[in-house]
């Protein structure tokens, strides 16, 4: 578990699905049984108010995005106390889960990117994008890029050769360079292949 302070009122935690089972979790739990979410978050919380000193009050936001294949990435915010609370120790949090369906890998080197790209490239597909971030690049596929492929198969594919990564493709956009803005899989087999 990844935990960054945003600002003085927000914090961000990043829950790999490995960190998720660590917990005794796994994805469908987060679907289903309301009781074992609700202690999943008030434990995250906590270690967040502990790791970050933040003092947890008042009303939380927990935006929570599941990510196909990394994880989670959940954003809590933290509204102003309101004076007529009686209860300085209550706390409310209103959770809000969204599925995402782009699948976002990370690459030490480029010629992991290339040599996956044949492999992908064997089942049809052709697109997707490339980016550079912080000393690693990175491939994102939304839904359509799949080409209509099991997208099981393709995790598989890219988890030999990559890390399943928790960036999101909103950090990407705005601080990452983009190498290959679509048809990634396509150029790179037309150029290096």
């Amino acid at each position: 578990m990844r935990i960054e302070r945003v600002s003085e009122s927000q914090f961000t935690i990043f829950l790999t699905f490995d960190d998720l089972i660590e917990r005794g979790f796994t994805k469908e739990d987060l679907w289903q049984d309301a009781q074992s979410v609700r202690t999943l978050f008030s434990d995250m919380m906590n270690e967040a108010s502990s790791e970050l000193g933040f003092e947890l009050e008042g009303m939380l936001l927990v935006q929570v995005n599941m990510m196909q294949a990394q994880g989670m990435h959940v954003v809590v915010t933290q509204k102003p106390k309101n004076l007529d609370w009686e209860d300085d120790d209550y706390v409310e949090m209103k959770v809000t889960l969204d599925e995402s369906s782009e699948l976002i890998f990370s690459f030490q080197e480029f010629e992991s990117v290339i040599q996956v790209s044949g492999y992908l490239n064997a089942l049809g597909i052709s697109g997707g994008k490339v980016f550079f971030m912080e000393g690693l690049y990175y491939m994102k596929f939304d839904e359509n890029d799949l080409n209509g492929e099991n997208k099981e198969n393709v995790i598989a594919i890219l988890s030999e050769f990559a890390n399943p990564s928790m960036v999101t493709s909103y950090r990407l956009e705005e601080y990452g360079k983009i190498i290959m803005a679509n048809q990634a899989v396509k150029t790179i087999i037309e150029k290096f292949s």
